[in-house]
């Protein structure tokens, strides 16, 4: 695999969650003027329709492993989705940041099962444990307040499950959209998963309860930047650096979501960062650190047990 693509592939799965991390803010505000299931949706079918626009070409040869994996990735990452947004609506935006950030631990537990894991992708290792740890500690530091940790992981409720089955479906995307970028087109791909991802979201819409949507430029605006920055323009190239990277690293990459999100409301909000949030960022960065220092054919591999 050439250095060149990895490095590129780091690049702009480093880029794409700078530009989710920065749009928090957006889309919070916007959320105000639209029901959040709405909002997905509507986000969703317009990243659909441009990306569409675009790659029509490239459906000229469209094959059954494309629809299948195109399915498979949109309906995970649909309900990933509309879980998280769910959960939200029970529990409290810290436990939904620290659950949601589990998905860190998930994607390498979930690789060890070969139905995971296509044929020839190299098991995760300990360097990755290592790092899904120091990353997961890195986001309960990042997300959650001090003396919380007790309270964190006692009482789970509804919002809470709902929570974690966001976590397990992001993980299952990931891994999905790992064993089909190795095959399939980037940009075919990635048109199809959103694509599929809207039919999802349009299914599951009722369960939002009545709908709302206020015409505001606000809202206007956070639905294009996050359809075509956010969404189009972002799963296409998680599509495409998905073919020169695990998905456990992907998710470790992933975990810098909330420190965009904290440096550019510190920035542009003038929020500042205290040194918790400092210390979870520098423990996130050393998890990846650590991922990334041992490459996948060093002999670090944890042996995995066959059942057959």
């Amino acid at each position: 695999m050439p250095k060149r693509h990895q490095t590129a592939a780091h690049l702009l799965l480093i880029a794409t969650t700078l530009v989710w991390g920065a749009t928090f803010t957006l889309v919070k505000s916007a959320l105000a003027d639209c029901s959040p299931l709405l909002f997905n949706l509507l986000r969703m079918a317009l990243a659909f329709v441009g990306l569409a626009a675009v790659n029509y070409k490239s459906f000229r040869d469209l094959t059954r492993r494309d629809i299948y994996f195109g399915s498979l990735a949109g309906l995970f990452l649909g309900l990933g989705y509309q879980f998280q947004t769910a959960g939200l609506a029970h529990t409290t935006a810290s436990k939904s940041a620290f659950l949601t950030g589990l998905i860190v631990i998930f994607v390498p537990l979930m690789s060890t099962l070969p139905v995971a894991r296509h044929a020839h992708a190299a098991r995760p290792t300990l360097p990755t444990y290592l790092g899904a740890v120091l990353a997961f500690f890195g986001l309960v530091f990042l997300t959650t307040p001090p003396n919380s940790g007790a309270a964190l992981l006692s009482g789970l409720h509804l919002g809470e499950y709902l929570t974690l089955a966001c976590a397990v479906a992001f993980a299952a995307h990931l891994l999905t959209l790992s064993q089909a970028a190795p095959h399939l087109n980037a940009r075919r791909l990635g048109t199809l998963q959103i694509g599929f991802c809207t039919l999802t979201l349009l299914v599951t819409l009722p369960l939002g309860g009545h709908p709302i949507f206020i015409t505001t430029p606000r809202l206007f605006v956070a639905l294009g930047v996050t359809a075509i920055l956010g969404t189009a323009a972002a799963f296409t190239a998680q599509s495409w650096a998905q073919q020169h990277l695990p998905a456990s690293h992907t998710a470790l990459i992933f975990t810098l979501e909330p420190v965009f999100a904290c440096l550019t409301s510190f920035l542009f909000l003038h929020e500042r960062l205290g040194p918790r949030a400092i210390v979870g960022a520098g423990l996130i960065l050393a998890g990846i650190l650590a991922a990334e220092l041992v490459p996948p054919g060093a002999k670090t591999t944890i042996p995995i047990t066959r059942v057959s």
